[in-house]
C-alpha cells in the first residue's frame, strides 16, 4: 500500500534541533530559559504585540485568559457552536456557563447578527456575559469588525482563539491581536509546532504578568514557598520553546506551502460544480491551516468521501461537531439558524500538510476524481 497521507502533521525545518541542543547542553531544561525568552520575543515581533506569554498548551491560555477577565460561577461567556471542544472546556473549568452562537455562511465563524441577538435575550433574561470567545475557524478570519463594534456597545471583552490561525489577518492586522487577550496553539497538527504547547498574547501588561504568576504555580514573591491563590502548572518549558524557535523561522514558508494547497485543490476541482470551498473575503487574509470543502451531492457525502479516501490511505476529516450537539454540552443554551449543523453534514477537511509534494497532491488529486466522477455530474 502507498505511504500514508495525514491530514496535517508536524513539518520540522531541520533549524530547531540546534535550539533543543543549545538547551541540552546549558542544562536548562525547566519550564524558563533562553528558548522560552526568545520564543515569546519572535511571536511578539511577528504579531506586532505588546506581550506573549508562552504556555503548554493552547486550552492553557485559554483557561487563563479567562481568569484574566475574571470569568468565575454562573458567568456566562459566548462562544462559536462551531469549533473544537478545546475552545468551550475552560469556560466549564472556571464553572462558567458556555453559551453557544451559530455560524454564519460566509466565513463559518460567529454570526455577528445571532451574537448580538443573544446578548440583548441574555440580558432580558438579568445575565450580562462576562466575555465573548471569537475563534478564527480552520484559519479563516471572522467579521473582526462586526463583532468588535457589538462587543464595544455592549462593553463585553473579546478573547480571540486564534489557535488555529497563526498567519492569518484581517484587514492587514494579525488576528490574534483584536480582542483583549489572544490565544495560539502550537500543537503537533497547527501550521508551527512545539509538538505540544500554546500562547497567550496582549496589549496589558497586567495580564502578561498575572498569566505569567498564574502559569508557574501563583508563588507568592517571598524568600520561601508561599501561595496565596490557586496556580497552575501551565508554563512551557525551555526544550520544547526551542522547537518553537525552529519553527518562526520558517512560518512565513509555511503559511505559503498552506495557501498553494488550498490554490491546487480549488483549480483540481472547478469542474465539479456541487464543490463550495471556503475561501476568504477582500478584506482576509488565510492561512488555510486547512483546506475545506462543502460537498453538494446527495451521492457523495463527505462520509463516503472519507469512507473511499481511506480505501487510498489518504485522511480526511469531518468538520467539527457543533458544540450543542455535543452530550456533554447538550444542556447549555444555544442561539441557532442551522449553519453549524449544515456545515457539520456537508463539509470535510482536506488533506493540508505544508510537506505535500507535488507526487503527494496528485496523489489526492487522483482518488478524489475517481470518486466525484463516479457520480455522473462535473
Amino acid at each position: 500500500m502507498s505511504k500514508r497521507i495525514y491530514l496535517s502533521p508536524p513539518n520540522m525545518s531541520g533549524q530547531e534541533i540546534q535550539y533543543i541542543q543549545e538547551a541540552f547542553e546549558t542544562n536548562w531544561v525547566a519550564p524558563s530559559g533562553e528558548n522560552v525568552d526568545e520564543f515569546e520575543k519572535a511571536i511578539e515581533e511577528y504579531l506586532g504585540i505588546g506581550h506573549a506569554v508562552a504556555l503548554s498548551s493552547g486550552t492553557a491560555a485559554l483557561h487563563l485568559a479567562l481568569i484574566n477577565l475574571g470569568i468565575e460561577a454562573s458567568d456566562e461567556v459566548l462562544v462559536p457552536t462551531l469549533t473544537f471542544c478545546a475552545s468551550v472546556n475552560p469556560i466549564v473549568y472556571q464553572s462558567a456557563t458556555p453559551v453557544f452562537v451559530d455560524s454564519e455562511r460566509s466565513t463559518w465563524n460567529m454570526d455577528p447578527q445571532l451574537l448580538e441577538t443573544a446578548i440583548k435575550d441574555r440580558l432580558k433574561k438579568g445575565k450580562k456575559p462576562k466575555a465573548i470567545i471569537l475563534v478564527h475557524l480552520y484559519g479563516m478570519p471572522a467579521d473582526v469588525n462586526k463583532i468588535k463594534k457589538i462587543a464595544n456597545d455592549y462593553e463585553i471583552p473579546v478573547i480571540e482563539d486564534a489557535a488555529e490561525a497563526l498567519g492569518s489577518s484581517y484587514k492587514n492586522k494579525p488576528v490574534g491581536t483584536f480582542g483583549d487577550i489572544g490565544v495560539l496553539s502550537f500543537n503537533g497538527n497547527k501550521i508551527i509546532t512545539t509538538s505540544g504547547g500554546g500562547a497567550l498574547v496582549t496589549e496589558v501588561a497586567e495580564y502578561a504578568e498575572r498569566t505569567l504568576f498564574l502559569s508557574t504555580q501563583a508563588r507568592d514573591n517571598v524568600a520561601h514557598y508561599q501561595h496565596s491563590e490557586i496556580g497552575y502548572n501551565y508554563r512551557m518549558s525551555n526544550i520544547i520553546a526551542g522547537i518553537g524557535r525552529g519553527q518562526m523561522n520558517v512560518l512565513k514558508q509555511r503559511i505559503k506551502q498552506k495557501r498553494e494547497n488550498f490554490i491546487f485543490y480549488r483549480k483540481e476541482m472547478a469542474k465539479y460544480h456541487f464543490i463550495e470551498f471556503l475561501t476568504e473575503s477582500e478584506e482576509a487574509f488565510s492561512n488555510y491551516w486547512l483546506t475545506t470543502i462543502l460537498i453538494h451531492n446527495e451521492k457523495i457525502t463527505p462520509s463516503i468521501l472519507q469512507e473511499k479516501m481511506e480505501e487510498n490511505n489518504i485522511e480526511v476529516r469531518p468538520i467539527w461537531k457543533p458544540m450543542h450537539m455535543q452530550p456533554v454540552f447538550a444542556e447549555y443554551p444555544a442561539y441557532l439558524n442551522g449553519t453549524a449543523e449544515f456545515l457539520f453534514r456537508n463539509g470535510i477537511c482536506l488533506p493540508s500538510g505544508s510537506h505535500l509534494s507535488n507526487e503527494d497532491r496528485e496523489r489526492i488529486s487522483n482518488a478524489i476524481h475517481k470518486i466525484f466522477d463516479k457520480t455522473g455530474k462535473s
